[in-house]
Order: structure tokens, then C-alpha cells, then sequence
């Protein structure tokens, strides 16, 4: 059953027509892609792309644009700019192309950015150079950045909240640093401990296996099957809840009540 708002800007989006969301797409909400080689078009020129968003929310001109698109390319630190802006996607390296990617969805200076996994498949280096990206966008810009993402150290370096999630299910929210020191869920107890760390001696923990159930059978916590301190009241499905100040927590033990 799917149901709920998705309120931006005083406006549920999931009320808006195709063409009314089209004006807040690339716009006031822009994305960062996971795989910055299959989210540009092959057959156009960068430049042309990155300026698109331009032309289409801010009726610039193709040439103003363009213009645009250079001054926006060199921001994200792309080398020779101009002579990368008339180049295609398969002449940029994975870095310099989701280096363009971010350029695309800072064109029209958007109030909000959903960076979907952007490090994945680059090297740590280039990983710390789009995290320190972002985090000078935010800075400079003001822009909300919403991160999806599986690694904890990326959540860790550039998140000042976060929402653990286990099988579309949000378990608990907080402040990193609360989450990190002391988590309230079972299920990010395990995330953590399956976490390796170079400050402290620290033995690697895999979270326990999923026991299989038949297709649509969800009785109770999601996490229940693989919780190694559930209980019995764990058959019915917890609320999240708030269980400390600016802390929630989908769980029946978050607040030691059970």
C-alpha cells in the first residue's frame, strides 16, 4: 500500500501534474546521479548538457548558456573548461564526469540536491575530491544536500543528519554524530559493527543472514528475522517514534520501556 506527501516548498509534489513537476525538476530539486556514464546522452557535447537546464529554466539564450556552462564547469575544478565543454561524454574520466554531473544540477542554483550514491565506482581519491566538492558547494551555495548512499564513511564525513533505512523502512533518524556514537536500532548496531575502523582494535561483525519467507509476508519488525536481541512483542511492527530530543527510532527497545 503506498501512500503519505512529499511536501516541498509548501507543495505536495505528489499532487502535481507532469508539466508542474517539470518546472521544479533541474530547477529548485536537481540530481546527482549514481552513474554519471549513463545519466548524460553519448551523442551530445557536455557543454550542450550542462547548459540545457539553463535554456529550459532560466530562458537563456544557447549562447548565453553555453557561456554559462564553461564558467560552471570550471567551478567543479574541470581543467581547460572551454575545450572540455565541446568534448563528449565517453572523452571525460569517471571523475570528470560526475565533476560534470554536479555542474548540470548546480546550473540553476537549486534549493535542494539528491546526490544518489555519487562516488560510486571512483577511486578514493577522486571519492574525497567529489566529497570535498559537495561540501564546498553547501557551504558557498546554501543548498540542501539530500545523500543516498551505503557507505558509512561518506555519511560520516559530509551528513549533519541521518535516516538508517532497512527494507524501505526508516528504523531511526538523528544527528550523525548521536547515531554513530550510540545507535538506538539493532539494525544500525550491525551496519556499524560491519564497519572496519583503523583508530581502535575492532573485530568485524556480519549482520545475520535473512531467514527466507514466502513473497508478501511482513509480519512484524522487517528486521525481526535477523535481530539478535528481538523479543516477543517484535510480531507487531513498531511506529517510529520519537524516543529522545531530535532522535526516533523504529524499534520497541529504542527507549528501554519493552
Amino acid at each position: 500500500m503506498l501512500g503519505g506527501t512529499i511536501t516541498f516548498g509548501g507543495e505536495n509534489l505528489l499532487a502535481l501534474n507532469d508539466r508542474q513537476l517539470s518546472r521544479i525538476r533541474g530547477d529548485k530539486i536537481a540530481m546527482i546521479f549514481q552513474d554519471a556514464t549513463t545519466s548524460m546522452n553519448p551523442l551530445l557535447r557536455v557543454g550542450n548538457q550542462v547548459a540545457e537546464p539553463l535554456v529550459t529554466h532560466r530562458s537563456q539564450s544557447w549562447q548565453s548558456a553555453r557561456t554559462s556552462a564553461v564558467d560552471l564547469l570550471r567551478r567543479v575544478h574541470i581543467p581547460a573548461a572551454a575545450d572540455r565543454a565541446r568534448a563528449y561524454p565517453f572523452q571525460y574520466s569517471g571523475g570528470m564526469l560526475q565533476r560534470a554531473t554536479i555542474a548540470m544540477a548546480l546550473g540553476c542554483q537549486p534549493e535542494l540536491i539528491i546526490a544518489d550514491e555519487p562516488t560510486t565506482a571512483l577511486d578514493v581519491t577522486i571519492q574525497a575530491q567529489i566529497l570535498e566538492l559537495l561540501r564546498e558547494l553547501r557551504r558557498t551555495r546554501g543548498a540542501t544536500i539530500l545523500l543516498i548512499t551505503h557507505d558509512l564513511g561518506v555519511v560520516a564525513e559530509l551528513c549533519d543528519r541521518v535516516a538508517v533505512m532497512y527494507r524501505g523502512r526508516v528504523m531511526e533518524v538523528g544527528a550523525v554524530d548521536q547515531i554513530f556514537a550510540r545507535p538506538l536500532h539493532p539494525y544500525t548496531t550491525a551496519l556499524l559493527r560491519a564497519t572496519p575502523r583503523i583508530d581502535e582494535e575492532f573485530d568485524l561483525e556480519s549482520v545475520p543472514p535473512l531467514q527466507p519467507r514466502p513473497r508478501g509476508v511482513e509480519p512484524g519488525c522487517r528486521f525481526a528475522g535477523r535481530c539478535p536481541v528481538r523479543v516477543a512483542q517484535c510480531a507487531t511492527e513498531p511506529e517510529l517514534r520519537q524516543v529522545e530530543v531530535d532522535r526516533s527510532a523504529r524499534c520497541w527497545l529504542a527507549d528501554g520501556s519493552s
